[in-house]
């Protein structure tokens, strides 16, 4: 998912939220890496995995860390 929110990023305006969708679970460092990408970039990144819907927000997520 670090890719797909690379590509996002680059792609997409600022400002935007990001959606990414997968088909499994998030690991702890992806999920740690998505906090500190939202807090640096101003954005709000949602993240649909196997279990969870994730919302990203300032460095923080909905799911509180824990999934």
């Amino acid at each position: 998912e670090k890719l797909a929110i690379a590509f996002g990023l680059i792609s997409s305006p600022h400002g935007t939220p990001l959606r990414i969708i997968k088909n499994l679970r998030v690991c702890v460092d992806c999920h740690n890496a998505i906090k500190f990408i939202s807090k640096i970039v101003q954005r709000e990144i949602f993240v649909r995995d196997a279990n969870r819907y994730h919302c990203f927000k300032s460095g923080a997520c909905s799911c509180g860390d824990y999934w």
